[in-house]
């Protein structure tokens, strides 16, 4: 079962439309203060749903959103079970018809069985749905490796949080950052965000899209099973989730957003998949000396804020 659209509140923003040549000249000169070598260029999409990403459209343009269910607090410090999303209903309330769905969130853990990780990648048309969305889940042996599947078709929910760019996949003009061999100690989305945090302080700009880990290994985690005790603290929220050094190809897709716009948003959250079995949250690469990036991006222009957690805190967004 998933709640029931009617009784999930909706907060809705503009954003700030920023040009794409404005954020490629901005972003060519700050990520050089964390990359040896970035190259960051407007170009056409190209067809995303061949590899290397494989994602479910081939483009990111047309009635671009960014759009955050739940929250964190629906998670820790104990979870709320009843949290579980319908993407079909989602769509709705952002008021998107023929979407392409792609972002980071807490997988249907009624479906899986566990707690696990989505890696969304779909796509509804007509009450359709084409669903190439990934799960990852900590496999309960003892040498708890990472499992990694897809959902059928009809299995479209989610469950407590989730950060997605909606749009409806089309061919267009977008934000190519190319980076390699990193210098400084920021991961690439942070790396990306706080660059506009800096250059746009009085601007709300939020970015959605997808990046290549094209070479190297990424630190990442995938959730365990709920909790059977409450987690206070970031020390039992790093005791409690797996961390995997996972190996390049990864398929990452997610939102940034250079605040939080008064709506509790969470600034960052991109989750990965591959075609070798690994799939979780990205954290960072942990081979900085021979991490190739390749991402691809778009402006969102409106943000949806579904069923934000009245009782909100800080923990357990990084």
């Amino acid at each position: 079962m998933a709640l029931s659209p009617s009784s999930l509140p909706v907060l809705h923003k503009k954003l700030d439309i920023v040009s794409l040549e404005e954020l490629k000249n901005v972003l060519n000169r700050s990520l050089k203060n964390n990359f040896k070598d970035v190259e960051v260029s407007v170009v056409d999409c190209p067809d995303l749903t061949k590899e290397p990403f494989t994602l479910a459209k081939p483009g990111l343009g047309g009635n671009t959103k960014l759009v955050e269910v739940g929250g964190a607090p629906y998670l820790l410090p104990t979870v709320q079970k009843d949290k579980v999303y319908d993407l079909k209903d989602v769509a709705k309330l952002a008021n998107a018809v023929n979407v392409f769905i792609i972002g980071a969130g807490a997988g249907p853990y009624p479906y899986a069985g566990v707690n696990c990780e989505g890696i969304f990648n779909l796509v509804i048309e007509n009450s359709t749905v084409q669903q190439q969305t990934r799960i990852a889940k900590v496999d309960q042996g003892k040498n708890e490796s990472c499992h990694q599947e897809i959902l059928p078709d009809t299995e479209t929910r989610m469950a407590l949080l989730g950060n997605l760019f909606f749009s409806e996949g089309k061919p267009g003009k977008v934000l190519k950052i190319h980076a390699k061999t990193r210098t400084g100690n920021k991961d690439f989305i942070a790396s990306i965000r706080e660059s506009l945090e800096q250059e746009f302080p009085n601007k709300l700009i939020g970015l959605g899209g997808t990046f290549l880990l094209k070479e190297g290994k990424a630190k990442q985690h995938v959730m365990r099973d709920f909790s059977k005790t409450p987690i206070g603290t970031e020390e039992e929220l790093n005791k409690w989730l797996k961390f995997y050094n996972m190996s390049a190809p990864m398929i990452a897709v997610g939102t940034l957003i250079n605040g939080e716009g008064g709506l509790d948003l969470r600034v960052q959250h991109f989750h990965s998949f591959s075609h070798h079995g690994e799939a979780g949250h990205y954290h960072i690469d942990v081979t900085p000396e021979t991490v190739e990036y390749l991402g691809y991006f778009n402006v969102g222009e409106e943000i949806y804020r579904i069923d934000a957690p009245k009782e909100t805190h800080s923990f357990g967004r990084d």
